[in-house]
């Protein structure tokens, strides 16, 4: 029985149009006298389950938000613990009724919403003595329900008449409703994992960013970056506040629950502006079966918002073909490391993921796509290989992955980026580029990688246009902000070149490239002093040894600009045996202090070791000192950088 704790009436207040006993399952709720039955036994619960529950099922299918609970339940208590307070009501409801949060029969939590009750609700029809003679069973919208229905002959042709009616104005309301949606741009909040071991994390995330891909292929549709979507994780926003800050019509959120061998993926719709619940589905299958699972939530999401696809869009969603569980699963925990993490420890992590997804299953291509990334970003940082031996490998993984599945926009970017950095093959960098993008047009990094290209070879304003249209698919990404940073720098536009890297600063505070950018602003400007602030900020971001970059920093009180530049030009000097010295750095340190011959010394050692850092001579402040000189003109041909 629901006992109502100070209170003479224990009923619940049902709407008058509300039959006073509501049947589901084997339980049935009695409104008047506030108690729950099951198989006709009196089961004992509080009041404010009851509460909760009496909300619920008025409303079967429907969303009920935690907003309503708060005004139901608590509406004059501004002290009372809401979240805690609806927490342990729906926790002792769920108790009685025998029900479950990952495989619920009655009670659906929507993450960061609300509640649905999702069982069908039925109404016991009673004669005059009160004893029950049929039911009308009401099932929520798109989920499985039976009706049981007994109706008096006489009734049979007004029903059927209002049937029609009923029909003809539903469809009348969805083709409304489906011209009315206007959705054209989306995010993916990260999905919740509802096994709630935090081992399993990577396993959602990576359900997230797979969803994100697969409506990330279509060209009509603005998806955002999973990097800006991951930092909603965990909270409580509301859809609203989110969808706006974002900028985005739509709104897809849902949860995974993966239990051995078996994924069961929950997704909803909602419109952003009126928070109106357009779609929900679950899908369940086996772990080989996922990609067809993540296919159909994506198909469903365009079929409901009217997306057209073109011949190829059609053919990439319909093509999900199966993969080895574990292979999948390492590379999701690759992409989690890759991704999330962030750092080198994480990118060599990453690569062992890589590695021994190819190893699980050679024909799956996406591993190979990831393993070239890192190979590709290895040139950027302290490896005991050459930066020949990772662009070779990264060569051979992109074209690997390219040569299983030519559809794979990773693959081609990572290709754009070999031919890029290394080849210095411009003409096939683009094409590449260019189908990498066709293929996934929602991918900030694939702008971001592009804006570069374009900037280097002096296509400013098309490089500031991608880096915009990347920041705009991922608005807190300090990563964009920062390239877009770099490309105003290039074209001369220093005040909002230092705007963006101030952005990018205040989004991460532990970026060094932001700090490295500021500095060439501030060279650019004759701000040396400001320059070697940033410059040192960068060095204790990029992990240099402490001591050392406290030795630098000594150095500076006590000799000023130049004496900072002596003793990190004898740094990188002392870093060549180990083949980890930056020769590009090199040749701008030595330039700064006036010593151009051993400028272009460093500048010839870069060249032949195919620097990832040549291809931006042209536009690289730190080297404007030696424009002038016949040398410099020499290299840039070389390069093939010529006008």
């Amino acid at each position: 029985m629901c006992y109502a704790l100070g209170q003479r009436d224990t009923s619940l207040s049902a709407p008058a149009d509300l039959p006073r006993l509501l049947r589901f399952g084997q339980f049935e709720l009695d409104l008047r006298t506030a108690e729950i039955f099951k198989e006709g036994k009196r089961i004992k619960l509080q009041e404010q389950p009851c509460q909760v529950l009496a909300l619920l099922i008025e409303r079967p299918g429907e969303l009920v938000s935690r907003e309503e609970l708060r005004k139901k339940l608590w509406p004059n208590d501004t002290f009372v613990d809401f979240d805690h307070g609806v927490n342990i009501a729906i926790n002792k409801l769920r108790d009685a009724l025998g029900d479950s949060p990952e495989k619920p029969r009655f009670i659906e939590t929507l993450p960061r919403r609300g509640y649905r009750f999702i069982a069908p609700v039925s109404a016991p029809k009673t004669s005059g003595d009160g004893v029950p003679s049929a039911h009308v069973t009401s099932s929520p919208t798109g989920r499985a329900g039976s009706a049981s229905i007994t109706w008096p002959r006489a009734l049979l042709p007004a029903l059927l008449a209002l049937s029609l009616v009923v029909f003809f104005s539903f469809f009348r309301y969805r083709g409304g409703r489906s011209a009315e949606n206007n959705i054209r741009s989306l995010a993916v909040l990260p999905l919740e994992n509802l096994s709630r071991d935090p081992a399993q994390d990577y396993f959602a995330d990576g359900m997230t960013d797979e969803l994100i891909t697969s409506l990330a292929q279509l060209q009509t549709l603005k998806v955002i970056s999973r990097s800006s979507v991951m930092r909603y994780k965990g909270t409580n926003k509301p859809l609203r506040e989110i969808a706006s800050e974002l900028n985005v019509d739509g709104v897809i959120e849902g949860t995974v629950l993966r239990s051995g061998n078996r994924v069961r993926i929950t997704a909803q719709l909602i419109r952003a502006a009126t928070d109106q619940h357009l779609w929900a589905e679950t899908y369940e299958g086996n772990v080989e079966d996922v990609l067809r699972l993540q296919d159909a939530v994506a198909r469903a999401i365009v079929a409901e918002i009217r997306v057209k696809l073109g011949p190829e869009e059609e053919a990439r969603l319909g093509k999900s073909p199966s993969v080895n569980p574990a292979a999948y699963e390492a590379y999701l925990r690759g992409r989690y490391q890759f991704y999330d993490r962030w750092t080198k420890a994480g990118f060599v992590s990453a690569s062992h993921y890589f590695e021994e997804a190819i190893a699980r299953d050679p024909q799956y291509a996406p591993p190979y796509a990831g393993l070239a990334d890192y190979y590709t970003l290895s040139g950027f940082m302290e490896r005991p290989l050459t930066v020949r031996e990772t662009m070779d490998k990264a060569r051979q993984l992109a074209a690997k992955a390219l040569q299983l599945d030519d559809g794979l926009a990773d693959a081609h970017i990572a290709m754009a980026n070999v031919l890029f950095r290394y080849d210095w093959n411009w003409g096939a960098a683009e094409k590449e580029f260019r189908r990498g993008i066709e293929l996934n047009p929602n991918a900030a990094s694939s702008y971001l990688h592009y804006a570069m290209y374009l900037g280097v070879l002096g296509r400013q304003d098309e490089a500031i246009a991608a880096m915009k249209r990347a920041i705009e698919l991922d608005p807190f990404s300090a990563l964009m902000y920062s390239g877009l940073g770099v490309v105003l720098e290039w074209s001369g536009h220093t005040d909002e070149a230092e705007e963006q890297e101030r952005k990018a600063i205040a989004l991460d505070p532990f970026f060094a490239q932001p700090h490295l950018v500021l500095a060439n602003v501030y060279e650019r400007l004759g701000k040396y002093d400001e320059a070697t602030v940033e410059h040192l900020e960068a060095d204790a971001l990029e992990g240099i040894d402490p001591s050392t970059v406290a030795d630098f920093k000594r150095t500076y009180m006590s000799s000023g600009v130049n004496g900072y530049r002596r003793k990190k030009l004898e740094w990188e000097n002392q870093r060549i045996g180990s083949g980890k010295a930056n020769y590009f750095r090199m040749a701008k340190l030595s330039a700064d202090l006036g010593d151009k011959n051993a400028a272009f010394q460093w500048l010839e050692k870069a060249y032949q070791e195919r620097s990832h850092m040549m291809p931006n001579i042209k536009v690289a402040a730190e080297l404007r000192s030696l424009h002038g000189d016949p040398r410099f003109a020499d290299l840039v041909r070389r390069l093939g950088l010529s006008p």
